[in-house]
């Protein structure tokens, strides 16, 4: 292990940054290191428009402190941001194209009506989910404005960090618990961290339905929890009648861990199976590594498994 390659994974939240360090490999990562710093209220504000980054002098150096406490042995760091600096949606389009940056095009003229923003502003990315016998295709968009990933990226680089890659909580949640959900070929995962409510829905094991719902910050109101769930289960019914769902999977803290459960059972009529954050990792050479601090970083080590 000590030979190993090191990845270093960031969440950036509203309130402040979770840094991880880890090895080993990318299904099974080791946690060497992590580190925590919160930022003073007013510092971050989440807007889909403008720069999030109201105090950027505090941004930086409360950053810059953390991540020189982090020991890396490099400057790329794989970001996670919260899904409500962008815009996330699952496209169909009638025709399929020759290359990315036409695939761009086409999904810039499809979506500029609907967009909260000019589509000349946009950081656009896309993949390719599913190509259908009658020459349609279904596409997954991930979108943020240029001003605020611009942001984020040159105040990191002030920081000493290199953001190699970008991308949204909800995935990077995905992606910590993939070597699982990715076995469920009809299946439902719902995750609620750092207020922020997840669905998604995977159809032959392709995502059919994406939502992340920011809620209150506070303790959560399972009752709003459950409408939100509830009614985007109908949402996806109504849409593709005659699906089924075969299992359900959930992830929150051990505090909503059991409310959560019976949400989803009472929404879904499945019985869900809990993702355990500590069976996702290989081990730990940290010391109090356990149930309260794996559950509070999964998002910042699914992040840096893309770096491994």
């Amino acid at each position: 292990m000590f030979f190993s390659r090191n990845a270093v994974g960031m969440e950036i939240t509203q309130h402040g940054a979770k840094l991880v360090r880890v090895g080993g490999k990318k299904m099974a990562p080791a946690l060497l290191g992590h580190e925590f710093v919160e930022f003073p209220e007013g510092t971050v504000r989440l807007l889909h428009r403008e720069p999030n980054v109201l105090e950027p002098a505090v941004f930086v150096s409360r950053i810059k402190e953390t991540f020189l406490k982090l020991l890396a042995r490099t400057s790329m760091v794989s970001v996670s941001l919260p899904d409500a600096c962008g815009r996330v949606t699952l496209l169909d389009l009638e025709t399929r194209f020759k290359s990315r940056d036409e695939g761009r095009d086409i999904i810039r003229w499809k979506l500029k009506k609907s967009l909260p923003f000019d589509v000349g502003d946009i950081h656009l990315d896309y993949q390719v989910l599913r190509e259908k016998e009658n020459g349609e295709i279904s596409v997954l968009v991930a979108i943020i404005s240029r001003q605020v990933v611009t942001q984020y990226e040159e105040l990191l680089l002030e920081a000493g960090i290199e953001a190699n890659r970008i991308d949204f909580t909800t995935f990077n949640l995905y992606r910590f618990f993939a070597s699982r959900l990715a076995m469920s070929e009809n299946s439902l995962f719902v995750a609620f961290h750092e207020g922020v409510l997840s669905i998604l829905v995977f159809n032959q094991g392709i995502l059919e339905f994406y939502r992340a719902k920011e809620l209150a910050e506070a303790e959560p109101d399972m009752n709003r929890v459950f409408m939100e769930t509830n009614s985007s289960l109908l949402f996806y019914r109504d849409k593709n009648p005659g699906r089924e769902l075969k299992e359900a999977f959930y992830f929150a803290s051990e505090a909503d861990s059991d409310l959560l459960r019976t949400v989803i059972s009472e929404a879904s009529s499945i019985e869900p199976f809990k993702l355990e954050a500590g069976k996702f990792v290989a081990g730990s050479a940290l010391p109090g590594a356990g149930h309260g601090l794996l559950p509070s970083v999964a998002a910042a080590l699914g992040a840096a498994t893309r770096n491994l």
